[in-house]
Protein backbone atom coordinates (compact mmCIF):
# COMPACT_ATOMS: atom_id res chain seq x y z
CA UNK A 1 0.00 0.00 0.00
CA UNK A 2 1.38 3.40 -0.91
CA UNK A 3 1.96 5.94 1.81
CA UNK A 4 -0.65 8.34 0.44
CA UNK A 5 -3.29 5.61 0.43
CA UNK A 6 -2.44 4.79 4.04
CA UNK A 7 -2.96 8.45 4.96
CA UNK A 8 -6.35 8.44 3.26
CA UNK A 9 -7.44 5.27 5.03
CA UNK A 10 -6.15 6.55 8.38
CA UNK A 11 -8.09 9.79 8.15
CA UNK A 12 -11.23 8.02 7.01
CA UNK A 13 -11.00 5.65 9.97
CA UNK A 14 -10.44 8.55 12.34
CA UNK A 15 -13.51 10.39 11.08
CA UNK A 16 -15.57 7.22 11.28
CA UNK A 17 -14.46 6.62 14.87
CA UNK A 18 -12.68 3.35 14.03
CA UNK A 19 -9.16 4.13 15.22
CA UNK A 20 -8.05 1.55 17.75
CA UNK A 21 -6.60 2.61 21.08
CA UNK A 22 -2.88 2.83 21.62
CA UNK A 23 -2.37 0.29 24.38
CA UNK A 24 0.49 -1.66 25.85
CA UNK A 25 0.90 -5.40 25.47
CA UNK A 26 -1.46 -7.58 27.53
CA UNK A 27 -0.36 -9.54 30.57
CA UNK A 28 -0.14 -13.31 30.76
CA UNK A 29 -3.35 -13.56 32.78
CA UNK A 30 -6.49 -14.30 30.82
CA UNK A 31 -10.08 -13.47 31.57
CA UNK A 32 -12.84 -14.80 29.31
CA UNK A 33 -15.79 -12.38 29.08
CA UNK A 34 -18.85 -13.79 30.79
CA UNK A 35 -21.21 -13.01 27.92
CA UNK A 36 -19.14 -15.16 25.54
CA UNK A 37 -18.84 -17.95 28.09
CA UNK A 38 -22.60 -17.89 28.59
CA UNK A 39 -23.20 -17.90 24.84
CA UNK A 40 -20.97 -20.93 24.40
CA UNK A 41 -22.67 -22.72 27.30
CA UNK A 42 -26.07 -22.08 25.74
CA UNK A 43 -24.88 -23.63 22.48
CA UNK A 44 -23.57 -26.74 24.23
CA UNK A 45 -26.74 -27.19 26.27
CA UNK A 46 -28.98 -27.04 23.21
CA UNK A 47 -31.18 -30.11 22.90
CA UNK A 48 -30.21 -30.67 19.28
CA UNK A 49 -28.55 -34.13 19.24
CA UNK A 50 -26.02 -32.96 16.65
CA UNK A 51 -24.91 -30.09 18.87
CA UNK A 52 -21.24 -30.19 19.85
CA UNK A 53 -18.18 -27.99 19.95
CA UNK A 54 -18.37 -27.60 16.18
CA UNK A 55 -21.45 -25.39 16.68
CA UNK A 56 -19.13 -22.70 17.96
CA UNK A 57 -18.70 -20.78 14.74
CA UNK A 58 -15.49 -19.28 13.42
CA UNK A 59 -16.97 -15.86 14.14
CA UNK A 60 -17.53 -16.77 17.79
CA UNK A 61 -13.97 -18.03 18.05
CA UNK A 62 -12.63 -14.75 16.67
CA UNK A 63 -14.86 -12.81 19.08
CA UNK A 64 -13.59 -14.90 21.95
CA UNK A 65 -9.94 -14.33 21.02
CA UNK A 66 -10.37 -10.55 20.54
CA UNK A 67 -12.41 -10.09 23.71
CA UNK A 68 -9.92 -12.15 25.73
CA UNK A 69 -7.05 -10.01 24.41
CA UNK A 70 -8.92 -6.86 25.39
CA UNK A 71 -9.56 -8.27 28.86
CA UNK A 72 -5.89 -9.15 29.21
CA UNK A 73 -4.94 -5.59 28.30
CA UNK A 74 -7.36 -4.28 30.89
CA UNK A 75 -5.77 -6.48 33.57
CA UNK A 76 -2.28 -5.34 32.60
CA UNK A 77 -3.07 -1.63 32.37
CA UNK A 78 -5.24 -1.13 35.40
CA UNK A 79 -8.62 0.51 35.82
CA UNK A 80 -9.76 1.07 32.24
CA UNK A 81 -10.11 -1.07 29.16
CA UNK A 82 -9.21 0.60 25.86
CA UNK A 83 -11.76 2.59 23.87
CA UNK A 84 -12.31 -0.28 21.48
CA UNK A 85 -13.62 0.41 17.98
CA UNK A 86 -15.39 -2.98 18.14
CA UNK A 87 -17.75 -1.78 20.88
CA UNK A 88 -21.37 -2.01 19.79
CA UNK A 89 -24.70 -0.60 20.87
CA UNK A 90 -25.55 -3.75 22.85
CA UNK A 91 -22.41 -3.75 25.02
CA UNK A 92 -22.28 -2.81 28.69
CA UNK A 93 -25.10 -0.55 29.85
CA UNK A 94 -25.55 1.09 26.45
CA UNK A 95 -28.96 -0.58 25.86
CA UNK A 96 -30.24 1.25 28.97
CA UNK A 97 -29.27 4.68 27.61
CA UNK A 98 -31.24 6.85 25.15
CA UNK A 99 -30.50 6.10 21.51
CA UNK A 100 -28.97 9.55 21.01
CA UNK A 101 -26.58 9.00 23.93
CA UNK A 102 -25.50 5.62 22.52
CA UNK A 103 -24.90 7.17 19.11
CA UNK A 104 -22.85 10.01 20.61
CA UNK A 105 -20.75 7.64 22.71
CA UNK A 106 -19.92 5.32 19.82
CA UNK A 107 -19.09 8.31 17.63
CA UNK A 108 -16.95 10.36 20.01
CA UNK A 109 -15.28 7.96 22.46
CA UNK A 110 -12.12 7.31 20.38
CA UNK A 111 -11.73 10.96 19.38
CA UNK A 112 -12.15 11.98 23.02
CA UNK A 113 -9.37 9.63 24.08
CA UNK A 114 -7.06 11.01 21.39
CA UNK A 115 -7.90 14.52 22.64
CA UNK A 116 -6.88 13.36 26.11
CA UNK A 117 -3.58 12.16 24.60
CA UNK A 118 -3.06 15.67 23.25
CA UNK A 119 -3.92 17.17 26.62
CA UNK A 120 -1.35 15.07 28.42
CA UNK A 121 1.54 14.84 25.96
CA UNK A 122 1.34 18.19 24.18
CA UNK A 123 -0.61 20.77 26.17
CA UNK A 124 1.05 19.84 29.46
CA UNK A 125 4.50 20.36 27.95
CA UNK A 126 3.59 23.61 26.20
CA UNK A 127 1.97 25.10 29.30
CA UNK A 128 5.18 24.56 31.25
CA UNK A 129 7.37 26.21 28.60
CA UNK A 130 6.95 29.96 28.08
CA UNK A 131 8.50 29.71 24.62
CA UNK A 132 5.54 27.58 23.56
CA UNK A 133 2.83 29.85 24.94
CA UNK A 134 2.17 31.21 21.45
CA UNK A 135 1.01 27.72 20.45
CA UNK A 136 -1.09 27.50 23.61
CA UNK A 137 -2.77 30.79 22.80
CA UNK A 138 -3.74 29.53 19.35
CA UNK A 139 -5.76 26.74 20.96
CA UNK A 140 -8.22 29.34 22.27
CA UNK A 141 -8.48 31.45 19.11
CA UNK A 142 -11.83 31.43 17.34
CA UNK A 143 -11.57 31.39 13.56
CA UNK A 144 -14.14 33.93 12.40
CA UNK A 145 -13.27 33.50 8.73
CA UNK A 146 -16.00 35.09 6.56
CA UNK A 147 -18.31 35.31 9.54
CA UNK A 148 -18.53 31.54 9.97
CA UNK A 149 -17.35 31.64 13.58
CA UNK A 150 -15.54 28.29 13.71
CA UNK A 151 -14.88 27.26 17.33
CA UNK A 152 -11.42 27.09 18.84
CA UNK A 153 -9.65 23.75 19.13
CA UNK A 154 -10.37 23.57 22.89
CA UNK A 155 -14.06 24.11 22.21
CA UNK A 156 -14.16 21.73 19.26
CA UNK A 157 -12.34 18.81 20.89
CA UNK A 158 -13.43 19.17 24.52
CA UNK A 159 -16.20 21.52 25.64
CA UNK A 160 -18.50 21.07 22.63
CA UNK A 161 -18.29 17.29 23.02
CA UNK A 162 -19.11 17.59 26.71
CA UNK A 163 -22.08 19.75 25.78
CA UNK A 164 -23.29 17.12 23.30
CA UNK A 165 -23.29 14.43 26.00
CA UNK A 166 -25.03 16.74 28.49
CA UNK A 167 -27.89 17.02 25.99
CA UNK A 168 -28.20 13.33 25.11
CA UNK A 169 -27.63 11.59 28.46
CA UNK A 170 -30.39 11.00 31.05
CA UNK A 171 -31.04 14.06 33.28
CA UNK A 172 -29.12 12.89 36.37
CA UNK A 173 -26.02 11.98 34.34
CA UNK A 174 -26.36 15.08 32.16
CA UNK A 175 -26.26 17.31 35.23
CA UNK A 176 -23.00 15.76 36.42
CA UNK A 177 -21.48 16.08 32.94
CA UNK A 178 -22.53 19.72 32.79
CA UNK A 179 -20.75 20.35 36.09
CA UNK A 180 -17.54 18.82 34.73
CA UNK A 181 -17.89 20.96 31.61
CA UNK A 182 -18.11 24.15 33.67
CA UNK A 183 -15.08 23.11 35.72
CA UNK A 184 -13.11 22.41 32.57
CA UNK A 185 -14.10 25.74 31.02
CA UNK A 186 -12.97 27.64 34.13
CA UNK A 187 -9.64 25.82 34.05
CA UNK A 188 -9.11 26.60 30.36
CA UNK A 189 -10.00 30.25 30.97
CA UNK A 190 -7.22 30.36 33.55
CA UNK A 191 -4.70 29.04 31.02
CA UNK A 192 -5.96 31.37 28.30
CA UNK A 193 -5.69 34.43 30.52
CA UNK A 194 -2.19 33.55 31.72
CA UNK A 195 -0.78 32.90 28.24
CA UNK A 196 -2.66 35.60 26.28
CA UNK A 197 -0.53 37.80 24.04
CA UNK A 198 2.74 36.02 24.83
CA UNK A 199 4.76 34.69 21.91
CA UNK A 200 8.34 33.65 21.39
CA UNK A 201 9.01 36.45 18.90
CA UNK A 202 7.71 39.17 21.24
CA UNK A 203 10.34 40.02 23.88
CA UNK A 204 8.17 41.01 26.84
CA UNK A 205 8.76 40.67 30.55
CA UNK A 206 6.68 37.85 31.99
CA UNK A 207 5.55 37.57 35.57
CA UNK A 208 6.76 34.18 36.81
CA UNK A 209 3.52 33.74 38.74
CA UNK A 210 1.75 33.34 35.38
CA UNK A 211 3.60 30.05 34.85
CA UNK A 212 2.17 28.68 38.08
CA UNK A 213 -1.28 29.99 37.12
CA UNK A 214 -1.12 28.22 33.74
CA UNK A 215 0.04 24.97 35.35
CA UNK A 216 -2.74 25.20 37.93
CA UNK A 217 -5.21 25.63 35.09
CA UNK A 218 -3.86 22.53 33.36
CA UNK A 219 -4.17 20.49 36.56
CA UNK A 220 -7.71 21.67 37.22
CA UNK A 221 -8.59 20.83 33.63
CA UNK A 222 -7.08 17.36 34.06
CA UNK A 223 -9.25 16.71 37.11
CA UNK A 224 -12.38 17.96 35.33
CA UNK A 225 -11.64 15.86 32.24
CA UNK A 226 -11.11 12.78 34.42
CA UNK A 227 -14.45 13.42 36.12
CA UNK A 228 -16.10 13.62 32.71
CA UNK A 229 -14.50 10.34 31.63
CA UNK A 230 -15.54 8.79 34.93
CA UNK A 231 -19.15 9.77 34.28
CA UNK A 232 -18.99 8.19 30.81
CA UNK A 233 -17.46 4.98 32.20
CA UNK A 234 -20.14 4.72 34.89
CA UNK A 235 -23.01 5.51 32.50
CA UNK A 236 -21.91 3.01 29.84
CA UNK A 237 -20.60 0.31 32.18
CA UNK A 238 -17.70 -0.23 29.76
CA UNK A 239 -14.87 1.51 31.62
CA UNK A 240 -13.16 2.30 28.30
CA UNK A 241 -12.09 5.91 28.81
CA UNK A 242 -8.60 6.19 30.29
CA UNK A 243 -8.05 8.82 32.97
CA UNK A 244 -5.03 11.13 32.82
CA UNK A 245 -2.64 10.46 35.74
CA UNK A 246 -1.10 13.36 37.69
CA UNK A 247 2.27 14.69 36.52
CA UNK A 248 5.26 12.59 37.51
CA UNK A 249 7.95 10.26 36.19
CA UNK A 250 5.48 7.36 35.89
CA UNK A 251 2.69 9.35 34.26
CA UNK A 252 2.93 7.73 30.83
CA UNK A 253 3.18 4.18 32.17
CA UNK A 254 0.20 4.78 34.44
CA UNK A 255 -1.78 6.19 31.53
CA UNK A 256 -1.30 2.93 29.63
CA UNK A 257 -1.29 4.33 26.10
CA UNK A 258 1.53 4.58 23.57
CA UNK A 259 3.09 8.02 23.26
CA UNK A 260 5.01 6.93 20.17
CA UNK A 261 1.92 5.76 18.32
CA UNK A 262 0.08 8.96 19.23
CA UNK A 263 2.77 11.17 17.69
CA UNK A 264 2.91 8.90 14.64
CA UNK A 265 -0.81 9.50 14.21
CA UNK A 266 -0.31 13.27 14.60
CA UNK A 267 2.47 13.28 12.02
CA UNK A 268 0.54 11.27 9.45
CA UNK A 269 -2.63 13.29 9.98
CA UNK A 270 -0.79 16.58 9.44
CA UNK A 271 0.86 15.23 6.31
CA UNK A 272 -2.51 14.10 4.99
CA UNK A 273 -4.01 17.52 5.74
CA UNK A 274 -1.13 19.25 3.95
CA UNK A 275 -1.98 17.20 0.87
CA UNK A 276 -5.58 18.36 0.93
CA UNK A 277 -7.20 15.75 3.16
CA UNK A 278 -8.29 12.21 2.27
CA UNK A 279 -9.92 13.27 -1.00
CA UNK A 280 -6.71 14.73 -2.44
CA UNK A 281 -3.99 12.81 -0.60
CA UNK A 282 -4.01 9.92 -3.03
CA UNK A 283 -3.68 12.22 -6.05
CA UNK A 284 -0.82 14.11 -4.39
CA UNK A 285 0.80 10.81 -3.50
CA UNK A 286 0.86 9.76 -7.13
CA UNK A 287 2.78 12.94 -7.94
CA UNK A 288 5.15 12.97 -4.99
CA UNK A 289 6.05 9.30 -4.47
Amino acid sequence: MKLSTAFSVLTSLLVAGKVQSFTAAPSSKSQVPTFLAASTADNLENKNPNNNLQLVSRRNVFQLVSATAAANAAVALGTAAPANAATGANDGLLPDLPASAVKDYLQYRVLLQISADFYMWELQKNVGDIDNWGEVGQLFQVNNNKGQGNPSRIEREFTNTMRIFSLSMPPDIAEEIRDTQFKFERAMAKISKATAGIRRDLPVEIDRSLVYTAKDGWEEGRVALNEFFGELNAATGLNEMRLIPPPGPDQTSQYGRSKLRYFELVKKTKLCQNRGGPSLSQAWGQLMI
